[in-house]
């Protein structure tokens, strides 16, 4: 029954646009805090439907599909990422043309795959084109601008090129303040990204001023248990591990282990990626055994989802060598060894 003059209530069905709509905003909810599953289960069901209901071009399914890739990417299934955003990124191109922001963005989303990949000079390729097309449409400080070169900033850090990572993170990072505010997401990022630059190249004390603030701000601000909060944990941590401080390391890092465990799974490359650092902190400690424990799991497990190439799998079996011959064990650190070179030689 309605009331006088008024209209019954409207019914949208779960196949109408704005209940799709509805659907997406939940998941990129459950993105921004880390509930991955959440967010793949409902992103698939919306790509499914937009796919049906508009076609394979729309602009509403081709979100969809960037959406879907994107929780691929943090969940560290990159291939499957990049399957999607290659088709996203050529069909803007077909359809908006190239320098229209959307396939910039696809564009940006590829390279950010590549380097996840390892696969560095790709992602540099594409990062220079994307930072320059957004520089001459968008301007200077325009927040799609500043990712790109946070972006190629990082390319250049994992290339171990740290003057130019360094000199465009001071950039983006005074940007981002003058523009964003101390507190906001993008410029904490920035913080974080310029200070691993700083432990890169040797300057501990600089990077731990900023580590230490950056997991203060992101504790309050997004709470102890966010990807973002425990990767703040994990470079402090590190950089702990540099400055010889082993135990205020090994504290740290056993607790992003643990959380990373429960929240990511055994297998997320950011649980392998703690489960290395941890490692490595034992190592430093001479405790062997311990250090041995988990390389073994993390050399098996990263074969197994990134391949015997990829740059993190070959530096675990490097680490491994060096703790077989610590232990004297020099037969199986060479064995181990040949296969590293190998493959090396082969990429």
């Amino acid at each position: 029954m309605t009331s006088s003059g008024g209209e019954p209530p409207l019914i949208q069905g779960d196949e109408h646009p704005d209940t799709l709509g509805s659907m997406a905003n939940l998941a990129n909810t459950y993105m921004y805090q880390g509930h991955w599953k959440e967010a793949e289960t409902l992103q698939l069901v919306v790509m499914q439907k937009r796919k049906q209901m508009l076609g394979d071009e729309h602009h509403d399914t081709l979100e969809s599909m960037a959406n879907l890739a994107n929780t691929y990417n943090n969940q560290g299934r990159w291939n499957e990422a990049e399957t999607l955003e290659v088709v996203v990124m050529e069909k803007r191109k077909q359809m908006l043309g190239d320098e229209h922001p959307d396939t910039l963005r696809s564009t940006a989303d590829l390279a950010n795959t590549y380097n996840n990949q390892g696969r560095w000079k790709e992602a540099e390729a594409l990062e220079v084109v994307i930072m320059e097309k957004r520089k001459q449409i968008l301007g200077d400080e325009h927040p799609d601008t500043l990712g790109s070169m946070a972006n190629l900033a990082n390319t250049y850090n994992n290339q171990g090129r740290w003057k130019e990572a360094e000199a465009l993170q001071v950039v983006v990072l005074e940007k981002r303040k003058q523009i964003l505010g101390d507190e906001h997401p993008d410029t904490l990022g920035s913080v974080a990204d310029l200070a691993i630059t700083y432990k890169d190249q040797g300057r501990s004390k600089e990077a731990e001023a900023l580590q230490v603030v950056v997991l203060e701000k992101r504790k309050q601000i997004l709470g102890d248990e966010h990807p973002d909060t425990l990767r703040s944990m994990a470079n402090l941590a590190n950089t702990y591990d540099n400055q010889g401080r082993w135990k205020e390391a090994e504290a740290l890092q056993v607790v992003v282990m643990e959380k990373r465990k429960q929240i990511l799974g055994d297998e997320h490359p950011d649980t392998l990626r703690s489960m290395a650092n941890l490692a490595n902190t034992y190592s430093d400690q001479g405790r062997w055994k311990d250090t041995e424990a988990l390389e073994v799991v993390v050399v098996e497990k990263r074969k197994r989802m990134l391949g015997d190439e990829h740059p993190d799998t070959l530096r675990s079996m490097a680490n491994l060598v060096a703790t077989y011959r610590h232990q004297g064990r020099s037969k199986e650190a060479e064995t181990l060894e040949v296969v590293v070179m190998e493959v090396s030689k082969g990429m």
